[in-house]
Parts: structure tokens; sequence; C-alpha cells
């Protein structure tokens, strides 16, 4: 009879299981999340894999920490360098390009350093330190926060030498950090997604873009398995199938606020 009993409530229990849907641990950027568009494809992926993606929302070097330490299944982040490094140290298992959109440089509508003549994104910042305008960075190891440190650097400036007094780091998010821009007045650099889905704009305006050094890619990271034996290795390849398929990538590229795209697909099939 016992025998019986254990052997139907097994049976239950696998039906009931049967019914759930399984689940995976996604590291994503502030800037991905911040843009809204994970609000349109988390629904697209439950209903066609039955799996419920849990975002952790963290910058990329903190998305990269815990892909390090399999305290996640899988990253998305927007640091190219840092991302190959990951995957060299055998942390992921290959990186996956997904779309891709630019970096922008938001500051007060007078301008006041003049940003907007400049010919680059560099000489941009440039004219900024130099009038010792406000300025307002993440400051948070994002892979926003370490294009705008690379761009500095290409000015011949390090920011951990900015006094306060012009040079301010939030220590946050991008939507945090442009509303901290956002109540000073401040110049800031900043993701077009994370822009376009700001609400508190107030007397700030797009300074200066299109520079090609703006280029920013996302990418998709499995966790290696071979290091991680517990991740969920093949529900991350079934997310990278999905987020490189037809509709995924369509619906990425007919993603809009007012009007404008905020990302551009770019997922190459093997």
């Amino acid at each position: 009879m016992k025998k019986i009993s254990l052997l139907i409530s097994v049976i239950y229990l696998s039906f009931l299981n049967a019914g759930l849907a399984a689940d995976l641990k996604l590291a994503v950027t502030t800037s991905f999340h911040n843009s809204g568009l994970s609000e349109v494809l988390l629904p697209e992926i439950k209903k066609d894999l039955d799996l419920d993606v849990h975002l952790i929302v963290v910058g990329t070097g903190q998305a990269l920490k815990l892909g390090r330490a399999g305290d996640v299944d899988a990253i998305l982040v927007h640091s190219k360098m840092a991302e190959e490094e990951f995957v060299r140290n055998g942390y992921g298992s290959h990186r996956r390009e997904i779309m891709f959109n630019d970096f922008i440089l938001i500051g007060p509508v007078t301008d006041p350093a003049q940003a907007a003549k400049q010919e680059s994104a560099v000489s941009a910042l440039r004219a900024i330190e130099k009038n010792r305008n406000l300025f307002v960075s993440r400051g948070d190891d994002s892979g926003t926060n370490r294009k705008e440190i690379a761009l500095w650097v290409a000015v011949g400036r390090e920011p951990a030498e900015f006094p306060a007094s012009w040079y301010r780091a939030t220590g946050a998010g991008m939507g945090a950090t442009l509303n901290t821009a956002s109540a000073m007045d401040a110049y800031v650099f900043a993701d077009r997604g994370s822009w376009l889905n700001f609400e508190n704009k107030r007397n700030l305006a797009v300074i200066f873009e299109g520079d090609p050094v703006l280029f920013n890619q996302y990418s998709f990271i499995p966790v290696n398995a071979a290091r991680h034996p517990h991740v969920k290795h093949d529900l991350a390849l079934k997310l990278e199938n999905w987020l490189v398929s037809k509709k995924s990538q369509a619906m990425i590229g007919n993603y809009k606020i007012s009007g404008e795209q905020l990302f551009t697909p770019n997922a190459k099939t093997n």
C-alpha cells in the first residue's frame, strides 16, 4: 500500500512539474532594461518557449561578475573587450551579437560648452572639461561608464582626477544618472535607448551624436557549463536562438518610442 501511495505521489508531482514553465536567470544592463524593450520581448519568450526569464538588472561590470561566479545562466551586455575577455577566460561559452544602438552626449539646451559645434565625441568632452561645465557620470563600471572613461582617456585625462566641483559620479544606473543630470542641468553620457524612454528631460537635449566611436553593440553570452555545471546552458541556448530568430529581430527593429527606433538588430545566423 505504501509503495502504491509513493508511486501516486511521484506521478502527481511529475504532472505538476510538467505544467510549470522553465526558468532562467539573465543578467542584463540597466540601459537595456531602461529602454523598455524587455517588456516587449519577455511575454513573447514566455509564449514561444514557455520560459520565464528572470532579469537581474545591473551594470555590465556587475553582470560579468555574476557570470564569473555562476550566479546567472547568461548575460546580455555591451562592452566588447570585456565580453571577449570573459569568453577567452572560459567563463562564457561564446559571444553572440544581437543588436546595437549608439551612445550620445546629453546636455543643457543652452550648451554652455558649445559641445555641439565640435567635430568628434572626444573634442566635445574636451570642450566640457576645459570649460568646467557640470558633468554627471554613472561611475558604476557599466558598459556606458567604461565607454565614457575610454573617451576621457582619449582626451588625455583620467576621470578619477576630476574635482567634484564639476564632475559628479552617481554610482548608479542610467535612469538615476539621467535624473541627476536633469536636476543639475548638467551634461551626461548615455545610450540612446535609455534617453528616448526617459521622461524627466526638463531642459536637457541631445547635444552630440553620430561619431562612429559611439557605436554601442549588445551581445548575449551563455555562462560556460564546463566551469559551472549547475547553469542552465540548454535553456540559455534556446533563448539565444529565439533572440536571433526572424521574429525577435523584427520585434527589436520595430520597437520605437515617439517614432524613433531604439535598436538595430544585427544577429548573424550560424
